[in-house]
């Protein structure tokens, strides 16, 4: 039974969209004092990704002023929108700018009736996904155009609930983006000590019991092949697609219910790595035991005391890229534990390796715990979402909810 007040609509009459512009490649920048060039392989899951940006230079962004980026817009990736994570979408925040459209990226703001904070909850609902899936042409590369996305047709609130459903979903993004913010800040200290206490060490540290050596001698990789039939399908699974870039944080994972192929298994604390593209720089802790995909290495210490070296080593820039100049293949390259076994490494003497661990094991037990309470509240999002999006559930109801969690 439909709210009173809400009214069937589409997006193409609510809101303001607008695709980017072909910015030409040849006179892109680097320059961090230019301006941030958005492009689909910036839009992530509910959120926007820099590292590798792109950039256009600084004096010239003021002859592109339609295509300057605000707080609060919503941008939606138009080739692949959509992958096995979920939907490419985010909405732009003050630290994101100053930013410009690319082309193959839309841009949607809200009208007069349409809160642009509720807009970015309207594109991250299920039913959104399930138009763009339903309206996606191509097969190697799908892909949508500006008039599918108007073409979504939805109820439209009153503002005045418009805008309490955006508080109220609100609150609980501020709260996961409080975890991620507070799990960078752990991980840049754990690796600010790391640099500072095995990259940084005087030749007189290195005469006090540390010695050259190999990371095979503190790891190993352990190959746990699995049969996908013999798997539980509520078994937690880790793909590539899961894993973000240059942040130990994994916090996304599907289900191993469709897998189709053998896969390797992990426990909880175990460190996975990307070795397809390994440039991608896709490392991180597991926070939960589960299976994983055969182009991810499962690596652990040979003794606990060594997890805070091991972490801070196959984490970092200089190992990473060491398994780049090592990998084999040219369109998908990949490295191998052979050779991520040789990578040369400084071994500390058992009690500065153990003081590390004990320094950094508490950072990393924070973050699987944030991980966790992030899931929590975005599974009460996600459910709340298309209760209040068509009326079933009241913003009273919905707020003492969101009161217990946050």
């Amino acid at each position: 039974m439909r709210s009173e007040g809400w009214i069937p609509t589409t997006l193409g009459a609510e809101a303001d969209l607008l695709t980017g512009f072909p910015f030409k490649s040849s006179m892109y920048s680097d320059f961090p004092g230019d301006v941030k060039l958005l492009r689909g392989d910036n839009i992530v899951q509910g959120s926007l990704r820099w590292d590798g940006v792109k950039r256009w230079p600084r004096g010239l962004a003021n002859d592109f002023a339609r295509y300057q980026l605000q707080p609060g817009d919503v941008v939606l990736a138009m080739d692949r929108p959509w992958i096995e994570a979920g939907l490419k979408f985010a909405a732009l925040a003050e630290g994101d700018l100053p930013a410009l459209l690319v082309q193959r990226v839309a841009r949607l703001r809200g009208n007069e009736e349409l809160d642009t904070r509720f807009l970015r909850y309207l594109i991250g609902s299920a039913s959104f996904t399930h138009h763009i899936l339903a309206v996606q042409t191509g097969t190697a590369v799908p892909h949508i155009s500006g008039e599918q996305i108007r073409s979504f047709q939805f109820l439209r609130p009153p503002l005045s609930k418009q805008k309490a459903i955006a508080e109220i979903l609100g609150s609980l993004d501020d709260k996961i983006d409080l975890n991620r913010r507070m799990n960078e800040t752990l991980e840049a200290i754990a690796r600010a000590i790391f640099k500072s206490w095995f990259l940084e060490f005087s030749t007189g540290r290195r005469s006090q019991g540390w010695r050259h050596g190999r990371l095979g001698e503190v790891a190993d990789n352990p190959r746990r092949g699995v049969d996908p039939t013999e798997v539980p399908p509520s078994t937690p699974y880790i793909g590539l697609e899961h894993m973000p870039r240059k942040c130990i944080a994994l916090d996304q994972w599907g289900s191993s219910e469709d897998l189709a192929s053998g896969k390797f298994s992990f426990s909880r604390g175990e460190i996975l790595f990307g070795k397809l593209r390994p440039y991608f720089h896709k490392v991180g802790v597991a926070p939960v035991e589960g299976v994983c995909s055969t182009d991810i290495l499962v690596v652990v210490p040979k003794r606990d005391i060594y997890f805070g070296l091991l972490l801070g080593h196959v984490s970092s820039e200089e190992f990473v890229a060491y398994t780049d100049r090592s990998s084999a293949g040219t369109k998908m390259p990949r490295t191998n534990w052979a050779d991520m076994a040789r990578y040369e490494i400084t071994i500390p003497p058992d009690t500065v390796a153990l003081e590390y661990t004990a320094l950094v094991q508490p950072m990393v037990d924070k973050i699987m715990t944030n991980v966790h309470e992030s899931r929590t509240l975005t599974v009460l999002r996600d459910t709340l979402l298309p209760k209040l999006l068509s009326g079933e559930i009241r913003v009273k109801q919905a707020e003492r909810l969101v009161g217990e969690a946050v």
